[in-house]
């Protein structure tokens, strides 16, 4: 099935704690069905500390299951992604404006 979220997309949050909160996707784990997104979903995490960092509580994003994002179109609505064939080529395209992602 081809990806309909990619690392770089802006999305909005659908469900959770996090809802209504947008930031671009910064990684992707199809297998799992999740996604890492810049600024949600963050968790506290205890680390010891080492030559290379400090350590102590450092706050970083965990995955977020892909069924709870939803992409930005060019106004700023979330929008469901569809794929057509343009040139020969297969797009991604918002389902709200018609235009090609």
């Amino acid at each position: 099935m081809a990806a309909k979220l990619k690392k770089g997309d802006k999305v909005v949050v659908l469900a959770g704690k996090d809802k209504g909160k947008e930031g671009e996707i910064t990684s992707v784990n199809p297998t799992a069905g999740k996604a890492i997104v810049d600024g949600i979903n963050i968790a506290v995490r205890h680390t010891k500390q080492s030559q290379s960092n400090q350590g102590g509580r450092i706050p970083q994003a965990m995955p977020i299951q892909l069924s709870n994002l939803a992409l930005l179109d060019a106004n700023g609505k979330a929008t469901r992604v569809g794929f057509k064939i343009e040139d020969g080529k297969k797009v991604r395209f918002a389902k709200t404006t018609g235009d090609v992602i």
